[in-house]
């Protein structure tokens, strides 16, 4: 069996679109490690982020065929599909019943600190570090953790209008950095 190049995305996906076997296993070892990275800053478990990502790829073989490149690109439809997932996984009753089973090691401290280093990993964390506290942690929940603004509105017991306006207020005021600095 000869392996097969893909010089381009299209031909990729028109390969992917035909289920070819080499192209799905291209793709898996093109794009596995770099969506495996986007699920575990969701699913802190290893193996539970294994599982998760191999939902992902089932997800993506089945569904191929909707994938449009005039959308965007494979990996940013890839990328979806892996968050989505992980946020559905991360509202399961077996994510709700591996919390009940953590460790007492495992606490909020390591879990912050994982997320932070990963928001260091695409130079975030001087932006972050700019905004009062409980903006941070608005930002961190919504998008960096993934939970909607009503369950943020649970979480730190402020009325589900408040967390809207943080965060749109937060996104208003990165925008007015970024904008300065760029003139």
């Amino acid at each position: 069996m000869t392996k097969t190049a893909f010089n381009t995305e299209e031909e990729l996906v028109r390969q992917l679109k035909l289920h070819d076997e080499q192209a799905f296993q291209h793709l898996y070892d093109n794009y596995s490690k770099a969506l495996f990275t986007v699920i575990c800053q969701l699913v802190p478990k290893q193996d539970a982020a294994e599982d998760v990502l191999q939902q992902v790829f089932i997800k993506i073989w089945k569904n191929i065929q909707s994938y449009e490149a005039s959308k965007g690109r494979l990996f940013t439809w890839m990328l979806n599909i892996a968050r989505n997932q992980a946020i559905d996984f991360t509202r399961s009753k077996e994510f709700n019943k591996l919390g009940k089973t953590v460790a007492l090691t495992e606490d909020v401290y390591s879990s912050r600190e994982a997320s932070s280093t990963n928001v260091r990993d695409v130079g975030l964390s001087r932006i972050l570090e700019t905004l009062p506290e409980e903006s941070r942690k608005v930002v961190e929940l919504s998008f960096f953790r993934g939970y909607t603004h009503q369950e943020i509105a649970t979480m730190l017991q402020l009325p589900l209008g408040t967390v809207k306006t943080r965060i749109r207020s937060i996104i208003i005021e990165l925008r007015k950095r970024t904008f300065s600095k760029d003139n």
